[in-house]
């Protein structure tokens, strides 16, 4: 089962798992508009071979249910949005705190083999150290991240109190098709699909290890088939950095844009909240996987790039991102 199934990196995690020959079930948010996320841009005959399960996993018992008969549960649900987490605070403890914790109680309860729990770059903070490997410390400078961390010690917790097998995967920034418009990059990418070219953005100088998400989701894969990642914390990233002003402008060559950037000034986290650097070790992925990215370095970049803004030119883009407002 994947939780947070009808999002960006979930959607695209099933696909691979159809595609791998597994059997699943997707835990999709519920709505009254019965919306099942990305995965109802699916072809109709791959859709039908989902289990789709809607509910919350704020919810003890939808969730308990939803664990039925389930082997491995990869649990993406979360909320992510770091500016809605400012004023927002209890939604992220109850969906990434109490949420984690229920999916936790029910694998524990039910016997599930392998639970993949996963966390997130942003709980290391600005790097102390680079490359960031699995010890560095935790920085919760965001409520966004704090609430990671807290599911993060909840998940592993239940690995060393009561031998539930868990392993914990920290992504560093996942890009690609489908991503949500609070993200830079389709941030970028619409607003000049749109035809602008002064582009209204936040802080250009922190930088990021984008690793496209293809790579992200074998990565998820590797872990939950092996055994050496059960009760460890695994990164995944490329090993490349990049500024978050340098790749607009490889976005905008990349798109044929001349473009400007503007500040926006509700676009700037905090000062004491914005992560400056992120640069990933994934040394301890490929040493227990066998993991390692496919899109790397400035060349990976570019053609992980090329496939986003492709999708975003061939799959109503602008007529499903709102471009013209500061997504949050």
């Amino acid at each position: 089962m994947v939780t947070g199934a009808d999002g960006f990196i979930g959607s695209h995690l099933v696909e691979a798992l159809l595609d791998a020959g597994a059997s699943v079930r997707a835990f999709v948010f519920y709505n009254s508009f019965n919306s099942w996320g990305w995965l109802d841009s699916l072809p109709r005959e791959r859709l039908a071979a989902i289990d789709i399960f809607p509910g919350d996993v704020r919810d003890p018992n939808g969730v308990r249910e939803a664990l039925r008969d389930i082997d491995i549960v990869f649990h993406l649900a979360a909320l992510i949005a770091i500016p809605f987490s400012y004023h927002s605070p209890d939604m992220y403890v109850d969906t990434n705190v109490k949420g984690t914790l229920n999916i936790l109680q029910a694998a524990r309860d039910l016997g599930i083999e392998r639970m993949i729990h996963t966390s997130t770059s942003e709980v290391y903070g600005t790097a102390k150290y680079v490359p960031i490997d699995e010890d560095h410390p935790l920085q919760g400078q965001s409520p966004y991240s704090a609430t990671k961390i807290g599911a993060d010690q909840i998940a592993l917790s239940f690995y060393r109190s009561f031998d539930t097998p868990v392993a914990v995967i920290r992504p560093f920034n996942t890009f690609g098709p489908r991503q949500s418009a609070r993200a830079i990059i389709p941030t970028v990418i619409t607003q000049i699909l749109a035809g602008k070219r002064v582009l209204k953005l936040g802080s250009v100088h922190p930088t990021r290890d984008m690793t496209y998400v293809a790579d992200t989701v074998a990565g998820f894969i590797a872990v939950a088939e092996a055994d050496a990642a059960v009760g460890e914390v695994i990164n995944l990233g490329t090993g490349f950095e990049i500024s978050i002003g340098d790749l607009i402008h490889f976005i905008a060559e990349t798109m044929a844009a001349d473009i400007r950037i503007e500040t926006d000034e509700q676009r700037i986290r905090p000062e004491k909240s914005e992560v400056e650097r992120l640069l990933a070790d994934n040394g301890k992925a490929f040493r227990l996987t066998g993991w390692k990215p496919a899109y790397v370095g400035r060349e990976g970049l570019k053609r992980g790039l090329e496939k986003t803004v492709e999708w975003f030119k061939n799959h109503n883009g602008l007529g499903t991102y709102k471009h013209d407002i500061y997504n949050i």
